[in-house]
This record gives C-alpha cells, structure tokens and sequence, in this order.
C-alpha cells in the first residue's frame, strides 16, 4: 500500500476559559479527526494547536497527550495573531498526516462556533454511540 503527506485542518471553540471547557472542545476536535479521518495516532507526523489569547488555562497539547497513543506525537501549542472582531476562545490544529493512497477523501472538522471560519467544510458531528 502507497502512503501520501496530506495536512488537516480544524478548529472549535471553548464555552469559557477553564480547563474542563478547554479539555472538552480539544477532546471533541481530535476525536472528530481521528474518526472522521479513519487516522490513528502513528499516522500524524505532527500536530500544532493555536488559541486565541483568551484561552490561558490549559495547553491543548497537554490534552491531545492524554488521549491513546498520542504520547508520540509531535504537537506544539502557540498562540493564534489577534485580530480585533475576531472568534473568541477559539482552537484550531493544522495535522499533517500520512494517509493510504487510497484514502482521497479528507474531512476538517469545523466545530461549534468555528463552522463559520470555513462554513465549506462544516459538518455534523459524527455519532460515537
């Protein structure tokens, strides 16, 4: 089986800057990526997470890193260019990844307030139960 470099976009908001908020808009984010995606954590080359500067309480990465598998990834947190009017405590990630050649369709989870960023790639969350 062939295997291509491809890069992944997505992003969500957090309801309020606290640490459980935070944990659960990043946790919702990587879930949809990895299951929309059909992705496991070996195949990400590496992961970088941005915030808005509103966003001070916890480092995403130091969530992503709880999650199976993840201890190994690469991830890097740095904060997002402030742009007055812009989203507020919002998270976004650019993933490059490896993916079966094979595998031509990729999905950007855009999530909670953050669908409006690119409304193009905006979709429902997955069902996991």
């Amino acid at each position: 089986m062939g295997w291509r470099v491809q890069a992944i976009r997505g992003a969500t908001t957090a309801t309020e800057n606290s640490v459980e908020a935070i944990r659960s808009a990043v946790l919702e984010l990587l879930e949809e990526l990895e299951t929309r995606n059909h992705l496991h954590p070996e195949q990400i080359i590496s992961l970088t997470f941005s915030v808005t500067r509103d966003l001070d309480r916890i480092f995403p990465a130091a969530i992503a890193r709880e999650r199976p598998a993840w201890d190994t990834v690469p991830l890097l947190d740095v904060q997002q260019m402030h742009v007055p009017g812009s989203l507020e405590r919002c998270i976004r990630f650019l993933a490059h990844v490896n993916l079966p050649i094979h595998q031509t369709q990729v999905h950007h989870p855009y999530l909670q307030g953050a669908e409006n960023l690119r409304p193009d790639w905006s979709f429902a969350p997955a069902n996991f139960s």
